[in-house]
């Protein structure tokens, strides 16, 4: 890690302008909303590919918000960067997710401990066997404890990430037998990239829809209205 690595050929920050704590969503618009309304004196480091990023502080600690748009390979992309040229050492993503359990409703929060896949990301690291892809555990406790807290509705266990949005032959039955909690599409690689690097990463996500039910919100909810996450997450800074 090197100023002379930055910027890179996705983030227009240098070195330093990033802070040691980021806070992502898959929009962009989302990650706007947030600097907007919770950091004190944003400033904005990043627009290349209208990727949006912003470094303040809240509650006297730096902090810096940005998108990771949508996927394993965007997210992967990003938060490599972000660990690897950046200095950062914590990443939470805070993202929307299907819920495939009974128990979970429009609105509630999961806290991913662990991410399953269909993505073949981790193959790049040649391993002799199935990595398990885990959250830090200090960042769950504390987020689990902030939810208490405050009276959050919400479930500790496993998601899965996939690849694809629209499947050809949807089947989620076997990741239902298996307790997984909820659909999204980029803890995993998150996950992997924090423990490759040594770092630390916490995925936070609200039920924006359900599977089993046919329960849904809309993109404007999606981007403005799921503050619950961001509060437990700006408490982990």
């Amino acid at each position: 890690m090197s100023k002379e690595n930055t910027p890179t050929p996705h983030i227009g920050a240098k070195y330093g302008e990033i802070a040691e704590t980021v806070i992502m969503a898959g929009d962009p618009l989302r990650a706007k909303f947030m600097a907007e309304k919770y950091l004190e004196n944003p400033v904005c480091f990043n627009e290349v590919r209208g990727m949006l990023g912003f470094t303040g502080t809240y509650k006297g600690k730096r902090v810096s918000m940005m998108g990771h748009g949508m996927g394993m390979p965007s997210i992967g992309l990003y938060t490599y960067e972000l660990y690897n040229f950046y200095g950062v050492k914590t990443i939470i993503r805070v993202g929307s997710a299907g819920a495939c359990n009974h128990g979970l409703h429009i609105g509630d929060l999961v806290l991913a401990q662990g991410a399953c896949t269909d993505s073949n990301y981790a193959d790049q690291y040649q391993l002799d066997g199935m990595f398990a892809p885990i959250g830090d555990f200090q960042l769950l406790r504390k987020a689990a404890d902030v939810c208490e807290e405050k009276g959050f509705t919400y479930k500790v266990g496993n998601v899965v990430s996939s690849d694809l949005f629209y499947r050809e032959n949807p089947n989620t039955k076997g990741w239902i037998k298996m307790g997984v909690l909820a659909v999204e599409m980029e803890v995993a690689a998150l996950y992997m990239n924090a423990a490759r690097s040594g770092n630390r990463a916490l995925g936070i996500l609200t039920i924006s829809d359900h599977i089993l039910t046919g329960e849904a919100t809309t993109a404007e909810q999606r981007q403005t209205t799921f503050t619950n996450m961001m509060e437990v997450a700006l408490a982990l800074v």
